[in-house]
């Protein structure tokens, strides 16, 4: 008998990474820093957005991010992404931030934002996406 977990938050999207936070990843609280976990966002949402544009891209936005819950030092962190949208030359990638405690039985949401890449060429132009 299967039971139903409509009532359990779960991420959106493919996980795209998956890293843990180290000592050095904090400030001198002991708190994991905000711009850390921003760069493993970017890095997520850049992975997919190199996939989709099949070449280099560029962010250029990155849509409100409220912090739902503390991060903590040697807790996993799971960068989960959702393509949005995909426009002539721009792509907007949803990713959503995990993480699971030692202690905890399910993983908590960290945060979440709406990345928006563009496509760029060699000389670091924009360029149009490859049609999908």
């Amino acid at each position: 008998m299967t039971t139903l977990d409509d009532d359990k938050p779960r991420p959106r999207g493919e996980l795209t990474i998956q890293v843990v936070p180290l000592p050095g990843d904090t400030n001198a609280n002991g708190d994991v820093y905000a711009g850390w976990l921003i760069k493993q966002m970017d890095l997520a949402a850049a992975t997919i957005a190199g996939r989709v544009s099949q070449g280099r891209t560029a962010t250029v936005a990155v849509d409100r991010m409220e912090f739902l819950s503390p991060l903590r030092v040697g807790s996993p962190v799971s960068c989960y992404c959702e393509l949005v949208d995909i426009g002539r030359s721009s792509m907007k990638i949803n990713v959503e931030v995990w993480t699971l405690d030692r202690t905890a039985k399910r993983p908590r949401k960290v945060t979440e934002a709406l990345f928006v890449f563009v496509a760029i060429d060699e000389q670091g132009r924009i360029r149009e996406v490859p049609e999908q």
